[in-house]
């Protein structure tokens, strides 16, 4: 039997894709419109096998575009059109009553339903939060320029300030690695590796072959995300979000010691362990999350419930109700394997905290301040600095290391060690205190390995390397 022929453009490519052009004029939209809708419904442009309408054309998937056509956002994005010709045509008339009424009533939209449409869970927000706090951190060292308003930097500073409060006071900090671009932070959010880049403490010089606009489309997206992620992360130990900033000490710019942070009336039980989780559609408010203890404690008892379960069912008995106990026990605990991840999340974070635990560690004006303190107050140091909010000054006797960037120093104390930043960081990466003596000032240090490379899988272990390693021992 013949098989039956297709028209030409009528099936496959020809029909599943459609060009750039044909999309704008399909959604009444212009170019700029266009590509901002989509960067926040994440929906990029597609590579078919067969380009119908030419090589040079963009193509985006048929099902994506009539995915956008039913988004909110796209009315809002027409009327906030339909509101600039109207206010350019007020202000070509010079009818400044209706400039001002029409500035009062712009149409404006929200993120929050995008956030948790692209992020069903929470973990799956914070496994894609790496472009985020890289870019949110990348803008808050920008000037403000026409483009890049003062308000957004500042947003995105408080954001970043805001996360790395939380990854110093829960102790997840795991890799630091200087580069030339900045350095890379690795921490560990709820089970997930979250690895960002903090540009060094320069003035900045804005290119001009980059396209801002694309960029603030896709901040203005990931600050909604850091919003969502971080009211969790600070509800999740308790804690009232966004938290309260002492002007005084905001003025003085020291960073993250401004915020001040208080626990949520209904977040502590007998003992003052914070207990509350809350997310940001309200989810899990009220609820108590077990300690280690009591987890263990139900572990010891479901494998006792599963002994005697054992004995007591008879052979060939119906094994769909045994574990009905245990799975009653797992949902109110949380599950067995969560219970152990959690576990081994804290043991880790208590191995990190451990590593500078009673060192007291005080910053030279020249070394770049706010992210010293993060790293070093992430591992159990208590911190200082030449300047205002200090709870230290430079002429403490109990200071135990002092790090500076110089090759001498103005005044000395015999009591201390004087080493470079690098020493903070490859004391990190090797969890064990490095000798101060390879990092002193004026010498040349040792090579700074990245954590982020398996040697062994690479058939190359530097000799820092093995060194490291013969400390560790």
């Amino acid at each position: 039997m013949a098989r039956k022929q297709k028209a030409k453009g009528k099936a496959g490519d020809a029909v599943n894709y459609i060009t750039r052009a044909q999309a704008i004029k399909k959604l009444q939209l212009s170019l700029a419109d266009f590509r901002r809708l989509c960067i926040l419904k994440g929906v990029y442009p597609r590579d078919p096998k067969k380009k119908v309408k030419g090589k040079d054309k963009t193509y985006y998937a048929l099902k994506d575009i009539l995915f956008i056509m039913h988004e909110p956002v796209l009315d809002k994005l027409r009327e906030m059109r339909a509101h600039k010709n109207k206010t350019i045509k007020a202000k070509a008339k010079k009818d400044n009553f209706k400039v001002e009424l029409l500035e009062k009533h712009k149409p404006f939209y929200l993120l929050d339903r995008l956030v948790k449409e692209r992020f069903p869970t929470f973990v799956d927000a914070v496994r894609d939060m790496d472009d985020a706090i890289s870019m949110a951190t990348l803008f808050a060292n920008l000037p403000s320029t026409q483009t890049i308003e003062a308000k957004r930097t500042n947003n995105c500073k408080r954001l970043v300030q805001e996360f790395l409060n939380y990854v110093v006071m829960s102790k997840s900090l795991r890799k630091v690695f200087f580069s030339i671009k900045g350095c890379y932070l690795q921490a560990s959010i709820q089970g997930q590796d979250v690895t960002w880049l903090v540009p060094y403490e320069f003035v900045q010089e804005l290119p001009s072959d980059v396209d801002y606009r694309v960029m603030m489309t896709f901040l203005e997206f990931y600050e909604t995300q850091l919003h969502f992620i971080n009211y969790k992360l600070y509800g999740s130990m308790g804690l009232k979000y966004p938290p309260k900033i002492d002007e005084a000490a905001n003025a003085a710019n020291v960073g993250i010691t401004a915020f001040r942070v208080e626990k949520k009336a209904s977040a502590a039980i007998a003992g003052g362990t914070p207990t509350e989780h809350a997310g940001p559609a309200g989810e899990g408010e009220g609820q108590q999350v077990p300690d280690a203890s009591q987890r263990k404690a139900v572990k010891a008892l479901k494998k006792k419930l599963n002994t005697i379960e054992r004995d007591a069912t008879p052979a060939g008995a119906d094994a769909g109700a045994e574990g009905g106990v245990e799975r009653d026990l797992d949902a109110q605990m949380g599950g067995e394997d969560d219970a152990d991840d959690e576990d081994d999340d804290a043991n880790a974070a208590g191995k990190s905290a451990a590593v500078f635990s009673g060192l007291k560690i005080f910053l030279s004006r020249e070394v770049p301040k706010h992210l010293l303190e993060i790293v070093a107050g992430s591992f159990g140091a208590a911190v200082g600095w030449e300047g205002p909010g200090s709870p230290f000054s430079d002429t403490d006797q109990s200071i135990t290391h002092q790090i500076v960037d110089r090759n001498t120093q103005r005044k000395t104390y015999p009591s201390r060690e004087y080493v470079q930043p690098q020493w903070l960081a490859d004391s990190v990466n090797a969890q064990v205190v490095m000798p101060a003596a390879p990092y002193g000032p004026g010498k040349v240090p040792p090579p700074h390995v990245s954590p982020f490379v398996d040697d062994d899988a690479e058939g190359y272990v530097p000799d820092q390397v093995k060194v490291i390693r013969e400390l560790q021992a």
